[in-house]
Protein backbone atom coordinates (compact mmCIF):
# COMPACT_ATOMS: atom_id res chain seq x y z
CA UNK A 1 0.00 0.00 0.00
CA UNK A 2 1.32 3.36 -0.68
CA UNK A 3 2.25 5.51 2.21
CA UNK A 4 0.26 8.42 2.87
CA UNK A 5 1.59 11.53 3.95
CA UNK A 6 1.27 13.37 6.91
CA UNK A 7 1.10 16.18 6.12
CA UNK A 8 -1.65 18.73 6.63
CA UNK A 9 -2.54 21.57 4.39
CA UNK A 10 -2.05 24.81 5.65
CA UNK A 11 -5.00 27.43 4.50
CA UNK A 12 -3.67 30.32 2.31
CA UNK A 13 -5.30 32.53 5.07
CA UNK A 14 -2.67 30.73 7.85
CA UNK A 15 0.43 31.19 5.64
CA UNK A 16 -0.38 35.17 4.93
CA UNK A 17 2.07 36.83 6.95
CA UNK A 18 0.66 38.75 9.83
CA UNK A 19 1.40 42.61 8.92
CA UNK A 20 -0.97 41.23 6.05
CA UNK A 21 -3.61 39.76 8.20
CA UNK A 22 -3.91 43.17 10.52
CA UNK A 23 -4.15 45.07 8.11
CA UNK A 24 -7.42 43.71 6.60
CA UNK A 25 -10.07 45.48 9.55
CA UNK A 26 -7.82 48.29 8.63
CA UNK A 27 -8.71 47.84 4.85
CA UNK A 28 -12.41 47.25 5.67
CA UNK A 29 -12.58 50.46 7.74
CA UNK A 30 -11.34 52.53 4.64
CA UNK A 31 -13.45 51.04 2.62
CA UNK A 32 -17.04 51.70 4.31
CA UNK A 33 -15.25 55.34 4.74
CA UNK A 34 -14.88 55.76 1.05
CA UNK A 35 -18.11 54.07 0.23
CA UNK A 36 -20.40 55.98 2.91
CA UNK A 37 -17.89 59.13 3.01
CA UNK A 38 -21.21 62.13 2.40
CA UNK A 39 -22.34 60.53 5.84
CA UNK A 40 -19.53 61.04 7.88
CA UNK A 41 -19.02 64.59 6.13
CA UNK A 42 -22.12 65.43 7.42
CA UNK A 43 -21.96 64.29 11.31
CA UNK A 44 -18.14 65.36 11.11
CA UNK A 45 -19.06 69.39 11.04
CA UNK A 46 -21.53 69.05 14.11
CA UNK A 47 -18.96 67.00 16.02
CA UNK A 48 -16.63 69.37 15.64
CA UNK A 49 -18.98 71.95 17.23
CA UNK A 50 -20.00 69.95 19.87
CA UNK A 51 -16.17 69.15 20.60
CA UNK A 52 -15.42 72.88 20.39
CA UNK A 53 -18.16 74.69 22.22
CA UNK A 54 -19.52 72.02 24.41
CA UNK A 55 -16.79 69.51 25.85
CA UNK A 56 -13.86 72.19 25.59
CA UNK A 57 -15.56 74.84 27.82
CA UNK A 58 -15.69 72.21 30.49
CA UNK A 59 -12.23 72.77 31.25
CA UNK A 60 -13.09 76.43 32.81
CA UNK A 61 -15.18 74.65 35.53
CA UNK A 62 -11.74 74.69 37.63
CA UNK A 63 -12.06 78.20 38.12
CA UNK A 64 -15.21 76.97 40.49
CA UNK A 65 -12.49 75.62 42.76
CA UNK A 66 -9.93 78.59 42.57
CA UNK A 67 -9.37 82.00 43.28
CA UNK A 68 -8.97 82.71 39.70
CA UNK A 69 -6.95 85.80 38.80
CA UNK A 70 -6.96 86.81 34.96
CA UNK A 71 -3.32 87.94 35.32
CA UNK A 72 -2.38 84.06 37.03
CA UNK A 73 -4.71 82.23 34.17
CA UNK A 74 -6.73 78.79 35.58
CA UNK A 75 -3.41 77.06 36.06
CA UNK A 76 -1.40 79.21 38.57
CA UNK A 77 -4.47 80.65 40.58
CA UNK A 78 -4.50 79.25 43.49
CA UNK A 79 -7.04 76.42 45.02
CA UNK A 80 -9.50 77.24 47.20
CA UNK A 81 -11.90 74.28 47.41
CA UNK A 82 -15.12 74.59 48.09
CA UNK A 83 -15.41 78.28 49.60
CA UNK A 84 -17.13 79.91 46.52
CA UNK A 85 -19.62 76.96 46.95
CA UNK A 86 -20.43 77.49 50.77
CA UNK A 87 -20.11 81.26 49.83
CA UNK A 88 -23.21 80.36 46.97
CA UNK A 89 -25.54 78.79 49.64
CA UNK A 90 -24.78 81.22 51.94
CA UNK A 91 -25.87 84.32 49.81
CA UNK A 92 -29.23 85.74 51.09
CA UNK A 93 -30.89 85.92 47.96
CA UNK A 94 -30.00 83.24 46.05
CA UNK A 95 -32.63 80.63 47.08
CA UNK A 96 -35.14 83.03 45.97
CA UNK A 97 -33.91 83.14 42.74
CA UNK A 98 -33.61 79.30 42.73
CA UNK A 99 -37.51 79.09 43.35
CA UNK A 100 -37.57 82.64 40.83
CA UNK A 101 -36.54 79.90 38.31
CA UNK A 102 -37.92 76.63 39.38
CA UNK A 103 -41.37 78.58 39.08
CA UNK A 104 -40.88 80.01 35.84
CA UNK A 105 -39.56 76.77 34.59
CA UNK A 106 -42.38 74.45 35.83
CA UNK A 107 -45.05 77.10 34.87
CA UNK A 108 -43.55 77.25 31.28
CA UNK A 109 -43.61 73.41 31.31
CA UNK A 110 -47.15 72.86 32.18
CA UNK A 111 -48.61 75.53 29.78
CA UNK A 112 -46.26 75.39 26.84
CA UNK A 113 -45.52 71.75 26.53
CA UNK A 114 -49.46 70.36 26.18
CA UNK A 115 -50.01 73.53 23.58
CA UNK A 116 -47.66 72.06 20.66
CA UNK A 117 -49.42 68.45 21.17
CA UNK A 118 -52.78 70.34 21.04
CA UNK A 119 -52.12 72.03 17.57
CA UNK A 120 -50.77 68.99 15.90
CA UNK A 121 -53.66 66.93 16.70
CA UNK A 122 -56.17 69.84 15.61
CA UNK A 123 -53.92 70.47 12.58
CA UNK A 124 -53.84 66.32 11.96
CA UNK A 125 -57.89 66.82 11.81
CA UNK A 126 -58.20 69.31 9.54
CA UNK A 127 -58.85 68.12 5.78
CA UNK A 128 -58.49 71.44 4.33
CA UNK A 129 -55.35 71.68 2.60
CA UNK A 130 -55.52 75.74 2.23
CA UNK A 131 -56.74 76.40 5.32
CA UNK A 132 -54.53 73.65 7.18
CA UNK A 133 -51.08 75.34 5.25
CA UNK A 134 -52.20 78.60 6.58
CA UNK A 135 -52.75 78.06 9.59
CA UNK A 136 -49.35 75.89 9.95
CA UNK A 137 -47.18 79.37 8.40
CA UNK A 138 -49.13 81.75 10.98
CA UNK A 139 -48.25 79.68 14.23
CA UNK A 140 -44.91 79.50 12.80
CA UNK A 141 -44.03 82.16 11.74
CA UNK A 142 -43.12 84.13 15.63
CA UNK A 143 -40.27 81.53 15.68
CA UNK A 144 -38.46 83.74 13.38
CA UNK A 145 -38.94 86.58 15.47
CA UNK A 146 -36.10 87.38 17.59
CA UNK A 147 -36.03 88.17 21.33
CA UNK A 148 -35.13 91.88 21.00
CA UNK A 149 -38.05 91.95 18.65
CA UNK A 150 -40.34 90.02 20.72
CA UNK A 151 -39.56 91.94 24.22
CA UNK A 152 -39.93 95.49 22.11
CA UNK A 153 -43.52 93.90 21.43
CA UNK A 154 -44.35 93.30 24.76
CA UNK A 155 -42.85 96.88 26.06
CA UNK A 156 -44.85 98.50 23.17
CA UNK A 157 -48.24 96.71 23.96
CA UNK A 158 -48.25 96.75 27.41
CA UNK A 159 -47.00 100.30 27.89
CA UNK A 160 -49.35 102.02 31.09
CA UNK A 161 -49.57 105.11 28.32
CA UNK A 162 -49.63 104.36 25.00
CA UNK A 163 -50.44 100.39 24.86
CA UNK A 164 -52.58 98.77 23.13
CA UNK A 165 -54.20 96.75 26.70
CA UNK A 166 -54.01 100.81 27.66
CA UNK A 167 -56.06 102.27 25.05
CA UNK A 168 -58.52 99.20 25.61
CA UNK A 169 -58.27 99.48 29.15
CA UNK A 170 -59.52 103.16 28.66
CA UNK A 171 -62.44 102.42 26.18
CA UNK A 172 -63.60 99.77 28.66
CA UNK A 173 -63.41 102.99 30.89
CA UNK A 174 -60.76 100.55 33.47
CA UNK A 175 -57.85 102.08 34.62
CA UNK A 176 -54.70 101.49 33.35
CA UNK A 177 -51.95 99.12 34.55
CA UNK A 178 -48.62 98.59 33.88
CA UNK A 179 -47.81 94.94 33.59
CA UNK A 180 -44.53 95.00 33.63
CA UNK A 181 -44.20 96.67 36.61
CA UNK A 182 -46.07 94.15 38.38
CA UNK A 183 -44.02 92.02 39.89
CA UNK A 184 -46.68 88.85 40.11
CA UNK A 185 -47.75 89.14 36.30
CA UNK A 186 -44.23 88.47 35.20
CA UNK A 187 -44.22 85.04 35.23
CA UNK A 188 -47.81 84.97 33.16
CA UNK A 189 -46.61 87.54 30.57
CA UNK A 190 -42.91 85.32 29.92
CA UNK A 191 -44.52 82.17 29.53
CA UNK A 192 -47.69 83.07 27.67
CA UNK A 193 -45.69 85.11 25.40
CA UNK A 194 -43.04 82.18 24.88
CA UNK A 195 -46.20 79.75 24.10
CA UNK A 196 -47.15 82.14 21.26
CA UNK A 197 -43.82 82.20 19.75
CA UNK A 198 -42.69 78.43 19.95
CA UNK A 199 -46.13 76.74 19.58
CA UNK A 200 -46.10 76.23 15.78
CA UNK A 201 -42.26 75.25 15.88
CA UNK A 202 -42.70 72.38 18.73
CA UNK A 203 -46.03 71.14 16.41
CA UNK A 204 -43.72 70.43 13.61
CA UNK A 205 -42.26 66.85 15.42
CA UNK A 206 -45.48 65.69 16.26
CA UNK A 207 -47.48 66.07 12.87
CA UNK A 208 -44.38 64.01 11.68
CA UNK A 209 -44.93 61.69 13.95
CA UNK A 210 -48.50 61.65 13.12
CA UNK A 211 -48.17 61.41 9.46
CA UNK A 212 -45.89 58.21 9.63
CA UNK A 213 -48.95 56.61 11.46
CA UNK A 214 -50.75 53.80 9.26
CA UNK A 215 -53.96 54.37 7.44
CA UNK A 216 -54.77 51.76 8.22
CA UNK A 217 -55.45 52.14 11.56
CA UNK A 218 -57.56 55.30 10.92
CA UNK A 219 -59.60 52.79 8.18
CA UNK A 220 -60.29 50.13 10.76
CA UNK A 221 -61.86 52.70 13.10
CA UNK A 222 -64.16 54.53 10.78
CA UNK A 223 -65.50 51.20 9.98
CA UNK A 224 -66.03 50.31 13.80
CA UNK A 225 -67.77 53.85 13.53
CA UNK A 226 -65.56 55.56 15.81
CA UNK A 227 -65.68 59.51 16.07
CA UNK A 228 -62.77 61.80 15.59
CA UNK A 229 -62.37 61.97 19.61
CA UNK A 230 -62.55 58.07 19.79
CA UNK A 231 -59.52 58.73 16.87
CA UNK A 232 -57.45 60.97 18.61
CA UNK A 233 -57.46 59.38 21.82
CA UNK A 234 -56.65 55.48 20.54
CA UNK A 235 -54.97 56.13 17.76
CA UNK A 236 -53.11 59.55 17.53
CA UNK A 237 -52.36 59.76 21.22
CA UNK A 238 -50.94 56.76 21.44
CA UNK A 239 -48.94 57.09 18.29
CA UNK A 240 -47.54 60.43 19.46
CA UNK A 241 -46.41 58.62 23.20
CA UNK A 242 -43.05 58.03 22.98
CA UNK A 243 -41.98 60.81 21.12
CA UNK A 244 -44.04 63.22 24.32
CA UNK A 245 -42.25 61.11 26.57
CA UNK A 246 -38.48 61.81 24.60
CA UNK A 247 -39.39 65.68 24.74
CA UNK A 248 -40.92 65.46 28.31
CA UNK A 249 -37.45 64.16 29.63
CA UNK A 250 -35.16 66.48 27.90
CA UNK A 251 -37.57 69.68 29.04
CA UNK A 252 -37.09 68.40 32.89
CA UNK A 253 -33.48 67.99 32.00
CA UNK A 254 -33.14 71.48 31.00
CA UNK A 255 -35.08 73.20 33.95
CA UNK A 256 -32.69 75.10 35.60
CA UNK A 257 -31.63 76.48 32.44
CA UNK A 258 -34.15 79.49 31.70
CA UNK A 259 -33.45 81.60 28.90
CA UNK A 260 -31.21 84.72 29.86
CA UNK A 261 -31.96 86.90 26.92
CA UNK A 262 -35.62 87.05 27.54
CA UNK A 263 -35.73 87.92 31.09
CA UNK A 264 -33.20 90.03 31.06
CA UNK A 265 -34.43 92.46 28.72
CA UNK A 266 -37.76 92.30 29.97
CA UNK A 267 -36.53 92.93 33.54
CA UNK A 268 -36.96 96.39 35.67
CA UNK A 269 -36.37 97.70 39.12
CA UNK A 270 -40.53 97.01 39.74
CA UNK A 271 -40.36 93.51 39.02
CA UNK A 272 -36.87 92.21 39.83
CA UNK A 273 -38.40 90.48 42.87
CA UNK A 274 -39.66 87.91 40.80
CA UNK A 275 -37.94 88.18 37.56
CA UNK A 276 -34.04 87.86 38.91
CA UNK A 277 -33.12 84.13 37.47
CA UNK A 278 -30.28 82.18 38.32
CA UNK A 279 -29.05 82.99 34.76
CA UNK A 280 -29.46 86.65 35.36
CA UNK A 281 -27.56 86.45 38.26
CA UNK A 282 -24.85 84.91 36.96
CA UNK A 283 -24.61 87.45 34.21
CA UNK A 284 -24.99 90.25 36.72
CA UNK A 285 -22.28 88.20 39.63
CA UNK A 286 -19.60 87.28 36.90
CA UNK A 287 -19.61 89.58 33.82
CA UNK A 288 -20.71 92.73 35.66
CA UNK A 289 -19.18 91.90 38.85
CA UNK A 290 -16.01 90.31 37.58
CA UNK A 291 -16.27 87.76 40.21
CA UNK A 292 -15.42 84.81 37.44
CA UNK A 293 -15.15 82.20 40.60
CA UNK A 294 -18.57 82.82 41.83
CA UNK A 295 -20.52 82.64 39.04
CA UNK A 296 -18.86 79.37 37.69
CA UNK A 297 -19.49 77.50 40.91
CA UNK A 298 -23.67 79.04 40.10
CA UNK A 299 -22.81 78.01 36.97
CA UNK A 300 -21.65 74.23 37.68
CA UNK A 301 -24.46 73.86 40.47
CA UNK A 302 -27.02 74.84 37.71
CA UNK A 303 -25.61 71.92 35.64
CA UNK A 304 -25.29 69.34 38.57
CA UNK A 305 -28.80 69.80 39.17
CA UNK A 306 -30.14 69.40 35.20
CA UNK A 307 -28.09 66.12 35.24
CA UNK A 308 -29.50 65.08 38.48
CA UNK A 309 -33.28 65.45 36.77
CA UNK A 310 -32.29 64.26 33.44
CA UNK A 311 -30.90 60.60 35.19
CA UNK A 312 -33.95 60.77 37.78
CA UNK A 313 -36.78 61.93 35.09
CA UNK A 314 -34.95 59.06 32.51
CA UNK A 315 -35.06 56.12 35.15
CA UNK A 316 -38.06 56.49 36.38
CA UNK A 317 -39.30 57.29 32.60
CA UNK A 318 -38.01 53.82 31.55
CA UNK A 319 -39.38 51.75 34.71
CA UNK A 320 -42.94 53.15 34.08
CA UNK A 321 -43.32 53.51 29.77
CA UNK A 322 -40.46 51.61 28.51
CA UNK A 323 -39.38 54.62 26.83
CA UNK A 324 -36.14 56.14 27.60
CA UNK A 325 -33.05 58.68 26.07
CA UNK A 326 -30.88 55.49 27.42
Amino acid sequence: MARMSSTIPVPADAQAPTNLRSNKPMNRTRKKLMKHWQFYLLVFFPLVYIILFKYVPMFGVLIAFKEYNVVQGIFGSPWVGFDYFRQLFDAPFFWQYVRNTLEISLYGLLVGFPAPILLALALNEIRNGRFKKTVQMVTYAPYFISTVVIVSILIVNLSPNTGLMSNLFRALGLETVDFLGVPELFKSIYVWSDVWQFTGYGAIIYIAALAGVNPDLYEAARVDGATRFQKIVNIDIPSLFPVIVILLILNLGNLMSLGFEKIYLMQNPLNQNTSEVISTYVYKVGLLGANFSFSAAIGLFNSVINFILLVIVNYVSRKVSSTSLW
